[in-house]
Formats: C-alpha cells, structure tokens, sequence
C-alpha cells in the first residue's frame, strides 16, 4: 500500500504490536532467536501516544516497557483465539517519544499513532493541532519517511465508543485530519465497526487529506453484533471493574470483512488497511476478497507466533488493490 509517497507494503503491525518504538515485548525476544517469531517484510506502526502523559491502566517501566510481565489489564483466552484489555493509552506523552529519539533513528518507512483524550470537541481540536506541531518542529531530524495513523475509535479514550452521532464524528475526524495536515505526511484514520456508521467514511473520503482509513480497532465487550458466550466463555468481562475491556481476536475477521465489503459496495474507494482476527490464510484471502489495500496483524502475534510468517509469505502471493 502506497500512500504518496510513502510505499507501507502489505502487513502492518497493528498499533502497539512492537510498543512504542519498536522494541517489542518480553516474549518477542526469545521466540525471534528460536526463529519462532518474525517480523519481516512488516511495518511497524508505533503504540498509540496521546498529547501529555496518560496513566491509564498498565504501569510502565523508565523506559516505557509494562512492569508487569502478565498485566491485569489484558486477559487472553487462547481456545477462542481472544484477547481482551483495558491498558488505557498508558504512555509517557508524544513530547517524551519526540524527545528520546527513537522515531528519528528509523531508517525504515514506518507509522506514528496518535489519539487525544481530552474531554471536549474543543479540547481534542486543540491536542491535535499542537501534536501536529510537536511533530513539525522534529521533522528534519527523521531519516525515515513515515505517517501519521489517527486512532479516532479508542475504547480506552474520552471520545472513544461513545455514542457520537455521525455529523458529530465526521467532524471529530476531519478536525484531526485538518491538524495534522501542516505535517504534509500520509494521514491514515482509524476506526471501530462498533462505533462507525457507514455514512462517517463515505463523507469522510471527500476530506483532501485523508489517505485512508484502517478498519477495525478492537470491540468494546458487550457489543451487541458478538456472542460473548462464544467469543469470551461468558457474558461477564474479567474486566470488569476497569470498564469491561475491548476485544481483539479471530471473532472480528468476518464482522469487519463484511463492513468493508460493504463500504467498497457503496463507493469507498480510498485506500483500506484491514485487519482484526487475521490468524492464519484463511483469514487473509478474506480481508483480500473484502478489497482492502493491506492488512495488519495483532494478536495471532500473542497467541500464535509461529503463525505470522505464514500469513506474510500468504498475503505477499497476492495482488493487492
């Protein structure tokens, strides 16, 4: 997938996939030496950072790593292939990873993801006008093109899975695109299929800036197109007392196909960065069929790594739209 000029390849990470700047996680080491796990022939998209440090729900160490080994805040329940959490955004803040330098010394096209939880239209407008502005100021020091992936569909966010009406998130969305496009960098909005009517894209691939979209962020649990006795084991989230969670997992894949497919019906024509319950081929000629421009993969990385080359070395057979 191309944007201007900024050649994303095929198989994106899903935000948050190899942490903050791609250093990746705990178990990610050792399953690379035993060749378990790779991420080649990928891109990496950076775990989501908001404007000022937000605690949220997952302690992190110095250097942004979890503390926790197993945190509370994510539950996995490998017979369903699920995974559910309610890390919360938890991040040190964009002025802390513009600062550290990481992003810059990426040689590699890559992407940063973004979000405001701020409380109010007003006050979101205005964490995206000075984020953008952070990232101009720190331009000339990347040696990597990148863009920028606007996560307007958080469920650990404000504004997140709320009820918004869909003159209301249409103009939520192109606030941010208008923000960000000092940045003259591809901008890439991403959504839920809980909370994003059909209506919201079509209007929104009118906005000049917008160079396309990625379906799906997770679920909230309790969402009603889901059976949760299916997809979970129960109709009670573990967790529960942090807001119930959001999900990811092989359950997705058919639901979020059949949104694409039908915004492709209705005359979506900007490009699409599918993913959610990718697990194996299966899966990817799915999303393929569905008309998405490139796919991404999250959780098979947690619950089935050995996986993931497969589903690389699947998607790379195909042409792409």
């Amino acid at each position: 997938m191309k944007l201007r000029d900024l050649d994303l390849g095929i198989i994106l990470n899903a935000s948050g996939l190899r942490g903050f700047s791609g250093e990746g996680y705990w178990f990610h080491k050792p399953l690379q030496q035993l060749k378990i796990l790779s991420f080649d022939d990928t891109t990496f998209v950076a775990k989501t950072v908001t404007l000022l440090k937000n605690e949220g729900n997952l302690s992190l160490e110095g250097d942004s790593s979890p503390k926790p080994w197993f945190p509370n805040c994510i539950k996995v329940n490998p017979l369903r292939d699920t995974v559910l959490n309610a890390v919360g955004l938890s991040n040190f803040g964009l002025g802390y990873y513009l600062g550290d330098g990481q992003w810059q010394e990426r040689t590699e096209p890559f992407m940063i993801s973004v979000a405001s939880t701020a409380e109010t239209f007003k006050e979101r407008k205005s964490e995206y006008e000075i984020m953008a502005l952070m990232i101009h100021a720190n331009l000339a020091k990347f040696k990597s093109k990148f863009g920028i992936q606007i996560n307007v569909s958080c469920k650990n966010s404000k504004n997140g899975h709320q009820s918004l009406s869909t003159s209301d998130l249409i103009q939520e969305s192109c606030a941010a695109l208008d923000a960000f496009s000092i940045l003259d960098l591809p901008l890439m909005l991403k959504f839920s299929i809980a909370n994003t009517a059909f209506d919201v894209m079509l209007e929104i691939q009118k906005h000049s800036k917008c160079d396309a979209i990625c379906i799906s962020n997770t679920v909230p649990f309790g969402w009603r197109k889901i059976d949760w006795k299916k997809a979970w084991g129960t109709k009670k989230s573990p967790l529960e007392d942090l807001g119930g969670g959001a999900l990811s997992g092989r359950i997705l894949a058919p639901l979020v196909c059949e949104y694409i497919n039908h915004l492709r019906d209705n005359g979506f024509n900007k490009p699409i960065n599918g993913g959610g319950g990718i697990f194996g081929p299966k899966e990817v000629h799915m999303y393929h069929q569905a008309g998405v421009s490139s796919i991404f993969i999250g959780s098979v990385v947690m619950l089935h790594p050995w996986r993931t080359q497969t589903i690389v070395k699947t998607a790379n057979s195909l042409v792409w739209s």
